[in-house]
């Protein structure tokens, strides 16, 4: 009878499902030591997992509590097996330390005592097989096999130093064959997560290399937990509606006592519901990222469908917009007035090119021009020429109207009280769009909020542009028709003022 039990022990401990569902422990939701057992989201990954992997989840579904768990059992049954567990801060990456430790305290005896610890710190488990565990907001120079990114959007967003480290570093720690999986609730429409998401949804019908994502998406509707007792509780028709669509869409059942539980969810969550509740991957992106300045007012104007084909008026003459770099990007926006109505047509950035060079790619279009509005500091003086940017513009035809002084928070209420008037050209704004909802505030890591300055990144000349368009718009007023505008054009040449 012993040696049956000993082979069954024998065999339950060469099973990694086994041991996942039985070997170890946590502390559960009501504070009490339990055995793990995988739920339906951690079971799904387990099955499904790939060398790399990206999840795009609902909340609390314990998806770093798995991979801290699944890293352990790799390293206790693996000789020379190093994992590395990232979080966006040092208080995170304790956390998820101190849930692998009371997973490893405790095993059972034999087993602890035949792999014990040769170093326990705050930080790392590394065992007498040459086996190891560290957690960190870094993991550059360490050769893993096994890492796990924890709310990499979060990180990317708050941290954008430190995303790029994790990429440029802590990825390239892994080769070919290796495990990552880079998880988070989502951020916006931009960053690392969000750019590795539409990519790996995009290669999911094709075979995956080992250095290819795989794409996991587990919505809110899929959890058990999530479900309310549906009496008194009323679901407003268009909610309904929209449960009906997701159900078509997913062919999850959304029963009434699911639907309860996401009306009163939706109360205290609002606009936040879908970041972190999501049905659908696509709708993940919808809620407007913490500590950007235009997000909710891009998700309102793609509800309101402002984001769409639009067409040049050959009646209207067309304005321009410019944020004029001196050794970075320039960018302009192109842009048409109607009374109320902007029409955003175009949005064009380069960089490590003169002034003649955009004046150039103006001329090239076949619009009539009306103003060209540029910073206050046009009239700057160049070191090399001597001239000003205004000087240099109006000898290659074109006339810069200068913009007040104004501070920057002023200039981005300025492009608030716009864009409700705004339609963007969907094709033709692609770019400045994306830099619009990426443009955030800086993150103070001393005061752990956001602080009022923007951060300077890749969206910056983008916005900077935007908010001289919203300097600008007052000076356009209602501008004339086509005759209009050709016979200020007439007036220019027979006076030998700049043509555009």
């Amino acid at each position: 009878m012993r040696n049956k039990e000993l082979e069954e022990a024998e065999k339950n401990l060469r099973d990694p499902l086994w041991r996942i569902n039985n070997l170890y422990h946590i502390i559960d939701k009501e504070g009490r030591k339990s055995v793990f057992k995988l739920n339906w989201a951690q079971k799904k990954l387990y099955n499904d997992m790939w060398y790399c992997n990206v999840v795009l989840k609902a909340r609390q579904l314990g998806i770093s509590t798995f991979t801290g768990l699944l890293f352990l059992d790799r390293c206790l049954f693996n000789s020379n097996c190093s994992a590395g567990i990232i979080a966006h801060t040092k208080e995170d990456a304790e956390i998820f330390f101190r849930r692998v430790k009371f997973a490893y305290d405790n095993l059972p005896d034999p087993l602890k005592g035949a792999i014990p610890a040769n170093l326990d710190s705050a930080r790392e488990l590394s065992l007498s097989n040459g086996s190891s565990i560290r957690v960190g907001t870094s993991m550059r120079g360490q050769t893993l096999q096994y890492l796990h990114v924890s709310e990499m959007a979060k990180l990317a967003t708050k941290y954008p130093e430190k995303a790029r480290e994790i990429v440029t570093g802590s990825l390239n720690t892994l080769a070919p064959g290796q495990y990552v999986f880079i998880e988070s609730t989502a951020e916006g429409r931009d960053g690392y997560f969000y750019d590795l998401c539409r990519r790996s949804q995009e290669g999911s019908n094709r075979c995956l290399t080992k250095l290819d994502f795989r794409f996991h998406f587990y919505p809110w509707m899929e959890h058990k937990e999530y479900w309310l007792d549906p009496e008194g509780v009323i679901v407003p028709p268009e909610l309904h509606e929209y449960f009906e669509k997701v159900q078509f869409r997913t062919g999850c059942q959304i029963n009434p006592g699911k639907r309860a539980w996401y009306v009163k969810k939706l109360e205290s969550q609002k606009e936040d519901m879908k970041r972190e509740f999501p049905s659908l991957p696509e709708e993940s992106w919808e809620s407007a990222a913490d500590g950007n300045y235009y997000s909710s007012y891009l998700i309102k104007s793609r509800k309101e469908g402002r984001i769409t084909k639009l067409f040049h008026n050959p009646t209207k003459p067309v304005h321009t917009a410019w944020d004029l770099g001196f050794s970075d990007s320039t960018s302009l926006w192109l842009f048409q007035v109607n009374d109320q109505r902007i029409n955003i047509l175009e949005y064009y950035e380069n960089s490590g090119e003169a002034l003649p060079f955009y004046i150039q790619w103006l001329k090239s279009k076949s619009y009539t021009y009306g103003s060209h509005f540029v910073p206050h500091d046009a009239s700057q003086h160049e070191f090399g020429s001597g001239l000003t940017r205004t000087e240099i513009a109006q000898s290659l035809g074109v006339k810069f109207t200068q913009t007040l002084k104004i501070g920057v928070q002023e200039g981005i209420d300025a492009v608030r009280n716009i864009l409700h008037r705004c339609y963007f050209n969907e094709e033709m704004c692609a770019t400045g769009i994306k830099y619009l909802d990426a443009y955030r505030k800086q993150w103070n890591d001393r005061q752990g909020c956001w602080s009022t300055a923007p951060l300077h990144n890749f969206a910056s000349h983008c916005a900077d542009a935007f908010r001289i368009l919203a300097l600008g718009i007052d000076k356009v007023g209602k501008l004339g028709n086509r005759e209009e505008a050709l016979a200020k054009h007439k007036e220019a040449v027979a006076n030998k003022r700049p043509l555009y």
